[in-house]
């Protein structure tokens, strides 16, 4: 089976994580459940990669946390999408955090459809790509 990478970046504070962060970790577990049988008849099978940023590295690039890869490239560019802020909470501090807009509604937290959606866009386009 060959392997669609999905990368997750979030800050991890003490163990913890901000709520909008978490209910994206939520959503990304339920996705890789979902994806592991779309996936199937076209050979792939998703592998998903958790990577924590600390708070000094967050503080530098606040943007970076809760920021996801699907196949090395960026949720948003697989959505045609875009990146935003808005004032977090809890774990980033007074920070403005990371947004993701698509079709014209802005998401804190990212859902399940569209972590799927974007999976699948990458999938396809993976496999119709010849092997290198």
């Amino acid at each position: 089976m060959k392997a669609l990478p999905i990368v997750w970046q979030r800050l991890v504070t003490n163990g913890a994580t901000c709520p909008r962060c978490a209910d994206t970790g939520n959503a990304l577990q339920s996705a890789v459940q979902v994806l592991r049988e779309a996936l199937a008849p076209l050979g792939m099978v998703p592998e998903l990669e958790l990577r924590e940023l600390d708070y000094i590295s967050f503080q530098t690039d606040p943007l970076a946390s809760n920021r996801i890869w699907i196949a090395d490239k960026p949720l948003e560019d697989w959505l045609q999408g875009s990146i935003g802020t808005s004032l977090c909470c809890s774990a980033c501090g007074d920070a403005e955090c990371r947004t993701v807009a698509v079709d014209g509604q802005t998401f804190e937290a990212i859902p399940q459809t569209l972590l799927v959606k974007a999976a699948l866009i990458a999938a396809l386009t993976l496999q119709s790509q010849p092997d290198r």
